[in-house]
């Protein structure tokens, strides 16, 4: 993503509410690089007196274990991070993001006849991507060609009698400036993108139905009155997406604060799958968050190596502008662990 200024950079026009959220997905065990956004979610919301919201992002089928949303409350609370509202399941909201797609133009075989009309159907499988010379997104995606953009009914109708359709939303031309997204992340600050450029018409619904985490996180920042994001800077990418989605949906536009990941020795970004230090073996090692909390803080200046810290105690010290001098990722190796 470049850096420049443009007309569409969002900026904010007066202050708000600090509404921060936690947005789990509930496909395993937190691992240490959730710990640490997290951390920083909380931190910013409350250092400015604000509110936290429990999100559990379990849309995907293969994601909707309730024991697993369980653990990750459960060690949310023992690492002393609380939420103000919340939990709130997206599997229990279907009818509201239903609602936001059909105001976009609608999704299946009947995609662009409602709304705006910027949907249609697309076709176009996995493995028809991955064979595709498109280059990639900033977030690793293909930028989509749009091959089935201009698909006539009777295309559509023959191909809907192979497979169901996934459900694309249109961007502007790569040369309408209404597709030059822009905006001042808190950590790392100015951004500009064009989509047209950088992902191309990107997916609002699945093929097997199960809304597109663009679509369904955008309708829920707005619908829980979230004003401040927080993620990994890996996210840093979907941003200009979900901007897009709030102007044409008529949503404003939260803050976006993008920190670093925690990787593996060899640039590896921590995952759930591979459970890397997942809190299930980290709370067999520590009787308190303590030591944990510390390590993450030192990595950002906001704590001395080696010191034990609590979450309450670092909200004082916290600030953006630390943050965004600490912004390298953190590389868990044998260095970080002997801090805790």
């Amino acid at each position: 993503m470049n850096i420049a200024h443009d007309t569409n950079t969002a900026r904010p026009t007066a202050p708000k509410r600090v509404v921060g959220r936690f947005a789990p997905t509930p496909s395993g065990r937190m691992h240490l690089g959730n710990v640490a956004s997290c951390l920083l979610a909380w931190l910013s919301a409350r250092s400015a007196g604000g509110r936290m919201v429990l999100r559990i992002e379990d849309l995907d089928p293969r994601a909707q274990s309730r024991e697993a949303a369980r653990l990750i409350m459960d060690d949310l609370n023992w690492l002393g991070l609380d939420w103000d509202e919340g939990p709130f399941w997206q599997s229990e909201r279907a009818e509201i993001y239903a609602a936001a797609i059909d105001r976009l133009g609608g999704s299946g075989i009947e995609a662009g006849s409602r709304g705006l009309r910027l949907t249609y159907p697309c076709f176009c499988t996995r493995s028809e991507l991955h064979a595709a010379t498109a280059p990639h997104a900033s977030d690793g995606t293909y930028v989509y060609a749009g091959t089935c953009r201009g698909l006539s009914p009777d295309e559509v109708a023959a191909r809907a009698a192979v497979r169901p359709p996934a459900t694309r939303l249109r961007v502007p031309d790569v040369d309408d400036p209404a597709g030059v997204i822009g905006f001042c992340d808190l950590a790392y600050g100015e951004q500009r993108e064009v989509l047209a450029c950088e992902c191309g018409d990107f997916l609002v619904r699945r093929s097997d139905g199960v809304v597109a985490y663009q679509l369904a996180v955008v309708v829920d920042d707005a619908e829980m009155g979230v004003t401040q994001v927080v993620r990994g800077r890996d996210l840093l990418g979907s941003t200009p997406r979900q901007m897009y989605l709030q102007r044409l949906l008529g949503y404003g536009n939260p803050e976006y604060g993008h920190v670093p990941l925690l990787v593996a020795s060899d640039g590896r970004r921590l995952s759930k799958r591979e459970r890397d230090l997942d809190l299930g073996a980290l709370r067999e090692c520590f009787e308190t968050p303590a030591p944990l909390i510390g390590a993450i803080a030192s990595c950002l200046g906001l704590a001395e190596v080696g010191e034990t810290l609590t979450a309450d105690a670092l909200v004082p010290r916290f600030s953006w502008e630390m943050v965004a001098n600490h912004r390298e990722d953190i590389v868990v190796d044998e260095g970080f662990l002997s801090f805790v």
